[in-house]
């Protein structure tokens, strides 16, 4: 498991040695198995390379070790869990009129402010059943993508940014989802052409809303020191009118 996530930061065993301090010797025998390493040492090892919370704990598990990282509900109250959620409700309240989605770490909505009912006032019912899925939501022919005046700019960048997390995390789940978004009427690949947005500050997700085309610029958020899975986990997607028609728009709907 050490040596999957090693070469998926592509660092050789003597990379890693030379920027951590631990032996290249003692890695390989980490790696083959030859030798157990301590607690200490996969949470040393796991924190430079990045690998999430959820996977430290398997790691762990794997070498015989309690799990390091809690999993906490959302809406537990005996912890500190409470003062994520207190953030989140503040965050997603006080960002009104604006749309803001909560989402975790398969892109599921945790949690949405009132704002979003904009978006989402034309998706089939079905789609609207939790747990509601942000990705489905966005580029299923139901959802939100016939009214997504760039779909294809808009579903590349959700594609690239959704294969980022992939390599990062390697969750099967994520790929599953990948490949059904894939299969959309619409859904355009990330490649070359897609990429080539040179001379723009940020590419707006333009979606028609009654009579007038609204463009937002999203912004993404985690939290930064957060050692809960759930906490970690969580991703704060919020939108911004990206001018001044939306801006004016969103105070006043269109009949």
């Amino acid at each position: 498991m050490l040596r999957e996530w090693r070469k998926r930061r592509h660092l050789s065993q003597l990379e890693l040695s030379a920027r951590t301090g631990v032996s290249s010797r003692h890695l390989s025998y980490i790696e083959t198995g030859r030798s157990r390493p301590s607690r200490q040492m996969i949470l040393y090892l796991t924190e430079y390379l990045g690998v999430p919370l959820r996977e430290r704990n398997a790691l762990l598990l794997a070498a015989q070790y309690a799990p390091a990282y809690s999993h906490r509900a959302l809406d537990d109250n005996a912890s500190d869990m409470r003062y994520v959620r207190e953030a989140v409700e503040r965050l997603l309240a006080s960002h009104g009129p604006y749309p803001a989605f909560v989402i975790d770490r398969q892109w599921d909505v945790v949690a949405r402010n009132e704002s979003t009912a904009l978006l989402v006032e034309d998706v089939a019912p079905e789609l609207l059943i939790p747990p509601v899925n942000a990705l489905r939501l966005a580029l299923h022919p139901s959802g939100l993508a016939p009214r997504i005046v760039n779909l294809a700019e808009w579903s590349a960048y959700l594609l690239r940014r959704l294969d980022h997390q992939i390599l990062a995390n390697a969750d099967a789940g994520l790929t599953k989802l990948a490949d059904e978004a894939r299969s959309y009427p619409g859904v355009v690949e990330p490649d070359q052409e897609t990429a080539n947005l040179t001379g723009q500050v940020f590419a707006p997700l333009r979606i028609m809303s009654g009579c007038r085309e609204l463009r937002f610029l999203n912004m993404v958020a985690t939290f930064g020191t957060a050692l809960d899975v759930t906490a970690a986990e969580l991703v704060i997607e919020a939108f911004y009118p990206a001018d001044p028609a939306t801006s004016q728009a969103l105070e006043k709907p269109c009949k």
